[in-house]
């Protein structure tokens, strides 16, 4: 049964009569009338009788209007529920993070207080997630996209810094240029267990010497600052200790390669106020990540 249909004729009951209904829905009379005929032939029964006095219920009308218009009535008030949270943008938004990227934490605080009633749901995970089967909002991602169906809206560009602690170069030397890292105690971030991880730096790529391999940014942090290892780390965890001696930045003349940052969603034609909302807050809030995310402020 068309649904649209059903609501007019629901419609006409309630107002009395074709011409009534027809100025409560703002559709033509024409159009009104014919689509009650089409609803009467697809059900193979006459719905309303019609005379120079308006419209009448039928038993198979009446019988329609008593189970349709409770639908209908359901419908409406669905739809006026829908509609009031979003106005008041109450609700819940599903969010995919990487593990450690500090600077999108301070976005989604200050996003919470200007809407706090949006509830946020955060999976931080370094696995590709489905979005559509995971239930993902948005998902922040570092790198290349693999999902070419996916939207995906630039946000920035970073680089990670190679760095150390100063008690391990006095003790074993700075390296003078990325073949020296060979003889230094390294390390390394990957998600694969027993994975041979190269470091790009300035077009030399070498292998380092790693005598640790986690997928935790932190954890490389804690080492490094403890003066065991030379590591990489993103600049807004390098930044803190590198401005207070706690760190030292190593071959500055051979940076490490370019990551892209990007918020991907699935392409929805017509996606929630709440995530339009929080794609918008994130682009207004990106000077505030850029500046986290530049070597240039750790000088």
């Amino acid at each position: 049964m068309d649904l649209n249909a059903a609501r007019m004729f629901v419609a006409v009951v309630q107002a009395g009569s074709l011409s009534a209904a027809a100025a409560r829905l703002g559709v033509p009379l024409p159009t009104l009338s014919r689509r009650i005929r089409e609803l009467e032939r697809q059900l193979r029964v006459q719905l309303l009788e019609r005379s120079t006095r308006g419209t009448r219920l039928t038993d198979a009308g009446a019988r329609l209007y008593e189970h349709a218009g409770r639908g209908i009535e359901a419908l409406l008030k669905a739809e006026q529920a829908v509609a009031s949270d979003q106005a008041r943008l109450k609700g819940r938004l599903r969010l995919s993070l990487p593990q450690t990227f500090e600077p999108w934490w301070e976005l989604l605080s200050a996003f919470q207080r200007r809407y706090p009633d949006i509830e946020v749901f955060v999976y931080s995970t370094e696995r590709r997630m489905d979005l559509v089967e995971d239930g993902i909002d948005v998902a922040l991602r570092v790198g290349a996209i693999v999902h070419e169906a996916m939207v995906a809206r630039p946000v920035l560009a970073f680089r990670n810094v190679l760095v150390a602690a100063p008690a391990l170069i006095e003790r074993l030397g700075a390296p003078a240029d990325p073949e020296a890292l060979r003889r230094l105690p390294c390390a390394v971030w990957s998600t694969r267990i027993d994975a041979l991880v190269r470091w790009d730096l300035g077009g030399q790529v070498v292998t380092p010497r790693a005598v640790l391999t986690a997928n935790d940014y932190h954890q490389l942090c804690h080492r490094a600052l403890a003066g065991d290892v030379v590591t990489e780390l993103p600049p807004f965890l390098a930044a803190a200790p590198i401005r207070d001696g706690r760190l030292v930045p190593l071959l500055p003349g051979h940076p490490l390669p370019e990551w892209a940052l990007r918020l991907v969603y699935p392409p929805h034609r017509h996606p929630s106020r709440i995530v339009r909302t929080y794609l918008d807050f994130c682009q207004s809030w990106l000077p505030n990540v850029a500046r986290a995310c530049r070597i240039d402020t750790v000088s």
